[in-house]
């Protein structure tokens, strides 16, 4: 019986812990959904288009992004003529990448779509997070820079895992890392995010990005314009035919 009993105590000990985290968990992403807007300004927005500038390795290149929320995400960038675009839909994807010396689109294996359709979520992963089928969990605290971040994993209901950096001062995601699949094996991408500013719409937005990917390439991107909710045409999003 007292065997029985302190088990049902530690059980309910645990149960209580994963509790208080799980609310601390909720608190952190309220905040953070407050800070860059608030969950009304957030539902507004349809899609982001952006104008920007890429440099990788000295080599700077103009680019740009279509996001439609939970339909579509397109990045093309323009290195010398030759043209690197990226797709994620709600229903997969492709890329080409004339410098990996492919001469035609090419559609993105299954894992790799479901890994990257985080890029469809205007507010992120983080917001409205339960109803995306998402689960959160807070594993504590640790540096970014010289901030000392609240560090949240998200899993999605398609099972890719990031982990979230948040700014305990300004809410703010200071960092996200992201478990991708390269070709022929997995790796992790981490993206450092600055230079939030307010749209006309009161969405607040990184103008900054630096991404470094599996392989150690380095990214910098510096968004020159957005704009929020101005027509799409869904059909950008369709892989030419060869």
């Amino acid at each position: 019986m007292k065997t029985l009993k302190l088990g049902l105590l530690s059980l309910i000990g645990l149960l209580s812990m994963q509790l208080v985290q799980a609310q601390t968990a909720d608190e952190i992403i309220t905040k953070h959904i407050d800070a860059i807007g608030g969950k009304d300004k957030i539902n507004a927005v349809k899609t982001i288009t952006l104008e920007s500038t890429l440099e990788v390795m000295g080599n700077e290149a103009p680019s740009s992004t279509i996001i439609v929320n939970g339909k579509g995400y397109k990045s093309e960038t323009d290195f010398n003529g030759q043209k690197i675009i990226n797709v994620i839909t709600d229903n997969g994807g492709w890329m080409l990448n004339p410098m990996m010396g492919q001469t035609s689109p090419e559609a993105l294996p299954a894992e790799q779509a479901k890994a990257g359709r985080a890029q469809l979520q205007i507010g992120g992963p983080l917001f409205d997070y339960a109803a995306k089928g998402n689960k959160v969990e807070l594993q504590g605290k640790e540096n970014v820079g010289t901030v000392n971040a609240y560090k949240i994993k998200v899993t999605t209901k398609d099972s890719a895992e990031s982990t979230y950096y948040i700014d305990p001062t300004t809410y703010y995601i200071l960092k996200a890392v992201n478990k991708s699949i390269a070709p022929g094996q997995e790796g992790e991408t981490s993206v450092t995010f600055s230079n939030y500013q307010k749209t006309e719409m009161g969405y607040v937005f990184p103008m900054a990005q630096e991404i470094t990917l599996p392989q150690g390439i380095t990214l910098s991107i510096t968004h020159k314009k957005i704009e929020i909710n101005k027509d799409v045409d869904p059909k950008v999003f369709d892989m030419p035919k060869s």
